[in-house]
């Protein structure tokens, strides 16, 4: 049956575009599409079609949703489950390391071999009921600064006009924890002094 081509007398311009004829059949198939549709040419004169194109596809189509559905209702489907050694040991690693996030849990199972997804990691961790962020032992950025006020100065260089029409340069200091402005020099000609 190799080399044996299309098994259709009609050339493919004057073929129906039925679904039997837009499939990719290979020799074995084309052979039972032949025996079955009655191409065969004593088959053909006598008239006799067993089945038409449209119902091999439907049968086919059939055969193909039945296999896996089966397939699928015998196991599990998705992604294996993570082995309980590794999940016991990621959640080991958040109790005793509270400032690694996800991320750098995941790194340090990737330096011991351990090939498994961040995102995985992530997962696990919540699951766990652990938050899977970096958790900081040390003050919130609000509280930073109201513990460091009273050390913060802002100093400003500006310019003013008097009233004569002649501009003096001003040096001043804000202290954040009172608010409370301090000039520390005006002049009429800033030289070295300041810079």
């Amino acid at each position: 049956m190799e080399g044996c081509g299309d098994l259709d007398p009609a050339p493919s311009s004057r073929r129906p575009a039925t679904a039997a004829s837009r499939l990719r059949l290979n020799w074995a198939d084309r052979a039972l599409l032949a025996a079955l549709l009655g191409v065969i040419p004593k088959a053909r004169r006598h008239g006799r079609l067993l089945v038409t194109p449209d119902t091999i596809v439907r049968w086919h189509n059939d055969i193909v949703r039945r296999r896996w559905a089966a397939r699928s209702a015998h196991g599990r489907t998705g992604r294996p489950a993570t082995r309980r050694n590794i999940q016991a040991l990621i959640r080991r690693l958040a109790r005793e390391k509270p400032g690694w996030g996800y991320r750098r849990i995941h790194g340090e199972l990737a330096g011991l071999g351990v090939n498994i997804a961040a995102s995985t990691v992530w997962e696990i961790l919540k699951a766990s009921g652990i938050n899977p962020g970096r958790r900081r032992t040390g003050p919130t950025w609000p509280q930073f600064l109201h513990s460091q006020a009273e050390a913060i100065l802002a100093c400003d260089f500006f310019t003013t006009d008097l009233l004569d029409g002649t501009q003096a340069y001003v040096l001043a200091v804000i202290e954040h924890s009172t608010r409370r402005i301090r000039i520390l020099g005006v002049t009429l000609h800033p030289t070295g002094q300041w810079t």
